[in-house]
């Protein structure tokens, strides 16, 4: 009985050690050796501070989506693991009505279109002028299922910090 026990532990942790551990840090693509192309969407802001409904996103809170964005495609890029397809210029099947967060994975789907086998979103929540949080998710293209997500707690720090913010997610929780 003692041996039998000791069996299932022991096969119990070998399948445990060589499953990937996709949303653990450890996402499954981590250990391809061929890039995989994959297209990042521009970055969301969704807006819950008090002023949402009065103060309409500005120039600098568009630069800076764009910025975070750019981390994101650099830090995928670096990485040796993907090739960044970008959108065909003027596709306005990309600008979801109530943003891409909000259709339901339809971005895996729009990569999928153009060619890409990943899609990652981004979006920036503004709690108020100077705290924000940010999600990123990889989504598959075939199956539009998470393959990998990360979430920043609450950050100090008004649009400007929005890049600093992707970087970080992208380093501690997208790239592991």
């Amino acid at each position: 009985m003692r041996l039998r026990t000791l069996t299932s532990l022991a096969t119990m942790l070998a399948t445990l050690l060589a499953t990937p551990l996709v949303g653990a840090g450890l996402p499954a693509f981590a250990q391809q050796a061929e890039r995989m192309s994959i297209e990042v969407f521009p970055f969301e802001l969704e807006d819950k501070s008090a002023g949402a409904g009065i103060i309409p996103p500005d120039e600098h809170d568009i630069r800076y989506l764009s910025e975070s964005a750019q981390v994101a495609k650099d830090m995928l890029s670096r990485s040796g693991r993907f090739t960044v397809i970008d959108a065909p210029a003027g596709d306005e099947q990309a600008a979801a009505t109530g943003g891409l967060r909000n259709c339901s994975g339809c971005e895996g789907r729009i990569a999928k279109e153009h060619g890409a086998s990943f899609a990652l979103l981004g979006v920036v929540t503004r709690v108020n002028r100077t705290e924000h949080t940010m999600f990123i998710r990889i989504l598959d293209a075939e199956t539009g299922k998470p393959v990998s997500m990360g979430f920043t707690d609450l950050r100090m720090g008004a649009n400007h910090g929005w890049p600093r913010s992707a970087r970080w997610v992208m380093t501690n929780k997208i790239l592991q």
